[in-house]
């Protein structure tokens, strides 16, 4: 006898239905014999045989109504369950009822009500009871039979339960729970569905090992950063797969499915716990405000979009270069459940006529500059269009908010223009030293300007972690600049919050720095990244070093050696101390500077990016020889 083809043949609807009105019978019949003390009088059969035929008739009326025999058995759910006691439940109250009328018009009854009320109890409890036998004797077999996975799920609670279930029930999967994992001490020892629970810290390595656990599922949605990194790198260590589940609002119509229960990514653990904001603050600013983002399509300029889009400014402006990218955004914001009223605007910040324009039209109260060239070994090798967009397009977009009397002007800048190394970082230290200086000139009568500094965003365009995923989806190598090299890193929401809590309690001036947790080692990143994708590197992949790139730092910094920092009402935002210039001498020498681009002479341009920002040193670049004839020219004087 082949048993698989017994298990696995599916039952069919109309089998279904005929097993439920045989069970359906055989409760009428042992009601029956239960009120009769199990010797059912010769003068009784008949009615026996009545209730039966009614009772039948009456239940296949209601099961084609609510379809109790339409649910797949192996898949038995609490839905089911609802669905048979409607069915039986309707049938035994129009049986009621129609016993009740009988007997008022003939003084006798035509059915036993003590039959009709016992058949509802065992009809429900043996239609139930077949689903439920039916489910578990399917799934022991399987698991008898299959190549079992040995599962540990850390998170004893319902999110925990909710996915052994999912595991369980789909039958295509070979999963078994052999332990669940907890924090709480209360709960260790505790069983749920035949499972023990263990406390984590003391068990999560010997259950690893005794269990034979061949992957860990985090299930527990409350579970900080920093604890998750912390289980995941012991899983790592000893070999073991590490899986998630996504919170509970993204689940499908508010079920679990096998399909999104996902391995671990680096951007899980790397990430920090969300950073608490003062949002009341942030909507009161912003609510009956004219909003304008440039960049609005880039990494961090769309996700500005979105989290205003939350609070009620009365038009949120967004302008960018790139018109797919633009596009896109448009389309999300036209399909979000949040409305906004909003604009696209397809412009340029190097182009004062368009710029004007926007200003003209809109008028905006508020402007967040997020439009800038990042990419540090692409501007390195064109110095003339960082020149063009990260200043002249910045001194173009302050210069209009002061003529148009903008309430606020809130920059987005980096690490990299501290002691900057490169052309990138020296076009957004000159971006900060003009608004800086134009705010706190006689020309400006309104207008507050403010910077935000931090360091690299995760999943941002064109940044490391999507370049290690691609790499590593096509089986490398992996390639990374240098051994020892380190970088900050934050979530793209968590820096937009800390923007946007920065940009309300600025007063004009300030250069406000993120605290960026503590830098990564970017070739330890890697080799997590690789161990997270189940491969072994020197094996499955290789890891290749390149060498720094043209202006590339080893280590990025968020203050320069005449910085210091004061703190602010928020612990994640501190003020940077920074040297104060002149307007009308930095303005002058900035313009300067930008009457340079016509010679598209990269050297000229450098020089004098050089002169203004003394602090800026080449590395690893062709503009290192400026240093050293700018040393030799002071060594001279």
């Amino acid at each position: 006898m082949d048993l698989n083809k017994i298990f696995n043949a599916p039952i069919t609807r109309m089998q279904v239905l005929f097993i439920d009105l045989v069970l359906c019978n055989i409760s009428v019949l042992i009601s029956f014999l239960i009120i009769f003390n199990f010797s059912i009088p010769p003068g009784e059969l008949d009615d026996l045989l009545l209730t039966i035929t009614a009772t039948m008739l009456v239940k296949l009326f209601f099961f084609n109504i609510f379809r109790p025999y339409s649910g797949i058995i192996r898949f038995t759910s609490t839905e089911d369950a609802k669905r048979i006691v409607k069915s039986i439940g309707w049938s035994s109250a129009f049986l009621i009822f129609i016993n009740l009328g009988y007997y008022y018009m003939q003084t006798k009854t035509m059915l036993h009500f003590s039959v009709l009320i016992l058949d509802f109890v065992f009809s429900v409890f043996m239609m139930a009871s077949f689903r439920i036998i039916s489910k578990i004797t399917y799934f022991e077999y399987r698991q008898q039979n299959a190549k079992k996975k040995n599962v540990i799920i850390y998170g004893a609670g319902e999110a925990g339960v909710i996915t052994k279930r999912t595991l369980t029930q789909y039958s295509n999967t070979t999963h078994q729970v052999v332990a669940f994992l907890d924090d709480d001490i209360s709960k260790s020892k505790k069983m749920i569905e035949g499972v023990l629970i263990y406390e984590t810290n003391k068990h999560i390595e010997y259950l690893i090992t005794a269990k034979k656990a061949e992957e860990i599922i985090i299930a527990n949605p409350f579970i900080s950063k920093e604890r998750k990194q912390e289980i995941v790198d012991m899983c790592l260590q000893l070999g073991t797969r590490v899986r998630t589940i996504p919170p509970v609002q993204k689940w499908i119509n508010g079920e679990l499915n096998i399909n999104q229960i996902k391995d671990i990514k680096i951007d899980d653990i790397l990430g920090r716990d969300a950073i608490k904001i003062d949002n009341k603050e942030i909507g009161t600013y912003i609510d009956d405000k004219v909003i304008l983002v440039t960049g609005a399509a880039g990494s961090i300029g769309s996700e500005i979009a979105r989290q205003i889009s939350e609070f009620k400014p009365s038009l949120l402006v967004l302008l960018d270069q790139n018109e797919t990218a633009l596009h896109d955004l448009n389309l999300e914001f036209a399909e979000a459940s949040i409305k906004v009223n909003y604009e696209v605007v397809l412009g340029d910040i190097r182009n004062i006529e368009r710029l004007r324009r926007v200003f003209s039209k809109y008028k905006p109260n508020v402007v967040f500059h997020a439009a800038a060239y990042k990419h540090v070994p692409m501007i390195e090798e064109n110095p003339t269009e960082a020149l063009l967009c990260n200043v002249k397009g910045t001194k173009i977009l302050a210069d209009l908010a002061v003529e148009h009397e903008t309430e606020k002007f809130v920059m987005i800048s980096t690490d990299k223009a501290v002691n900057p190394t490169n052309v990138m970082g020296a076009s957004k230290r000159i971006a900060e030293i003009y608004i800086q200086s134009l705010g706190n000139s006689s020309v400006n009568k309104k207008t507050k300007f403010v910077t935000t500094r931090f360091g690299n965003v995760l999943g941002s365009n064109g940044s490391v972690i999507p370049r290690f995923n691609k790499q590593i989806a096509e089986g490398g190598p992996i390639t990374i600049t240098h051994p020892e090299i380190t970088r900050y890193f934050m979530t793209i929401p968590e820096a937009v919050q800390l923007v946007l809590e920065a940009g309300v309690m600025g007063n004009g001036g300030e250069i406000f720095i993120f605290d960026m947790g503590k830098s990564v080692k970017i070739v330890d990143l890697a080799k997590k990244m690789v161990k997270l994708s189940g491969l072994t590197l020197g094996k499955d992949i290789q890891l290749i070093f390149t060498g720094l790139r043209p202006g590339e730092k080893l280590y990025e910094e968020l203050l320069n050696n005449q910085e210091n920092t004061i703190p602010t009402h928020h612990n994640k935002i501190m003020k940077a101390k920074v040297i104060e210039y002149v307007f009308d001498d930095i303005s002058k020498e900035i313009s300067e500077l930008i009457f340079l681009f016509a010679t598209q002479d990269n050297y000229k341009i450098i020089s004098k990016m050089k002169l203004i920002l003394p602090e800026y040193i080449s590395a690893n670049s062709i503009y290192e020889k400026l240093d050293i004839i700018k040393q030799i020219d002071s060594e001279a004087v």
